[in-house]
C-alpha cells in the first residue's frame, strides 16, 4: 500500500488551555508543529485562537492572527502542508474567507452537509444547548468557489453518513474534482460513532477514486479506528483536537506524542509515513 499522509490537528476550537495543553500564541502553535513533524506528520490541520485576552479559550477569525500563525508554523516546518478550518456557523462566512484569502493554505476542510450537534450529560441534561452545524449546498459552494480561485484543495468533512454520500452528488454535478478527499469524522456523539467497523461500509460510498481519512474524537475508541484505517489504506489524523489520550490510556503532554503513536500504528500496518514532498504528490499539490 502507499504510504500513509499523517495530519496532526493541533489545537482545535474550544479546548481550554488552563485545563489541557493545547497551542495558543503563534510561538506555541510552531513549537507543537514542529514536534508533530519531527514525529512523522506532515499536514497541520488549524485552528486560530482569540490572542487579546491572553488566555486563547476561544476561536477567532483574525486574519493577521491567522496569517501570523501560519508564518511561524512555515518557519518551523518546512515543506509541511497547512489545512485551515473553515467551520462556522451562519451564513456569514467572510471570516474564514479573509483568512484564507491572507495566508493560502494548501488545504482547507469543507464543511460538506448539515448536523444536529448534541451531546447529553449522564444526568439526562445537553452539555450545551442544541444546535444546528449548518452547511446547506449554497454555502458549501461558496466555499468551493473560493478555495478554486485561491488553488487550495479541498477536504470534505463528513459527520454523518448521509453527508458521506453527498460528497459523490457533489462530484457528480461539478462541485468537487477529482481527485476528490473525503474525512470520515467518527465520534461527535450525534454523528458517526467511532467504531472500526463502519469503515468497510463507509468506503463503498465513496466516489471512486478518493483519498481518505479517518478523524477519530474520544478516548481509548479512537485507536482501534486508526489501526483499521491504517490497514484499510486510508491516511491518518490525530491531535490535541480529536483526543487527549494514547493508546495505553495516559494522557498526552503535546501533539508531538499522539503523532509518535499513530505512526507506530500505521508501520505496525505495514506503511511507512509520507515525506512533505511525497504527501504533496499524493494530495495533489504543487
Amino acid at each position: 500500500m502507499q504510504k500513509a499522509v499523517v495530519t496532526c490537528a493541533l489545537t482545535g476550537v474550544l479546548t481550554d488551555p488552563k485545563r489541557h495543553p493545547v497551542p495558543v500564541s503563534p510561538a506555541e502553535m510552531a513549537g507543537e508543529a514542529r514536534r508533530a513533524f519531527e514525529a512523522g506528520a506532515t499536514v497541520m490541520h488549524l485552528h486560530f485562537r482569540d490572542q487579546r485576552d491572553g488566555r486563547g479559550h476561544l476561536p477567532t477569525w483574525d486574519a493577521e492572527v491567522a496569517e501570523s500563525i501560519a508564518a511561524a508554523i512555515r518557519e518551523a516546518c518546512p515543506g509541511a502542508i497547512l489545512n485551515f478550518s473553515t467551520g462556522v456557523f451562519g451564513t456569514d462566512i467572510s471570516g474564514p474567507l479573509g483568512c484564507l484569502e491572507g495566508s493560502r493554505p494548501e488545504m482547507a476542510a469543507l464543511n460538506a452537509g448539515s448536523l444536529n450537534y448534541l451531546k447529553a450529560r449522564r444526568n439526562g441534561t445537553w452539555a450545551w444547548p442544541p444546535m444546528l452545524f449548518d452547511n446547506p449546498v449554497k454555502k458549501v459552494e461558496r466555499f468551493l468557489s473560493a478555495m478554486r480561485a485561491l488553488g487550495i484543495v479541498p477536504e470534505a468533512e463528513c459527520f454523518d453518513t448521509g453527508i458521506v454520500r453527498s460528497v459523490g452528488l457533489f462530484r457528480q454535478v461539478g462541485l468537487l474534482e477529482d481527485p476528490v478527499h473525503v474525512s470520515l469524522v467518527m465520534g461527535v456523539a450525534s454523528g458517526m460513532p467511532a467504531k472500526a467497523s463502519w469503515l468497510p461500509l463507509l468506503l463503498d460510498e465513496l466516489p471512486a477514486g478518493a483519498h481518505w481519512q479517518s478523524i477519530v474524537i474520544g478516548r481509548e475508541d479512537v485507536w482501534p479506528v486508526h489501526r483499521a484505517t491504517a490497514e484499510l489504506g486510508g491516511n491518518v489524523r490525530t491531535g490535541l483536537e480529536d483526543t487527549f489520550y494514547l493508546p495505553d490510556g495516559t494522557k498526552a503532554s503535546s501533539n508531538g506524542q499522539l503523532v509518535e503513536a499513530l505512526v507506530q500504528v500505521v508501520r505496525e500496518a505495514g506503511r511507512e509515513p509520507a515525506s512533505p514532498s511525497e504527501a504533496r504528490a499524493l494530495v495533489g499539490i504543487p
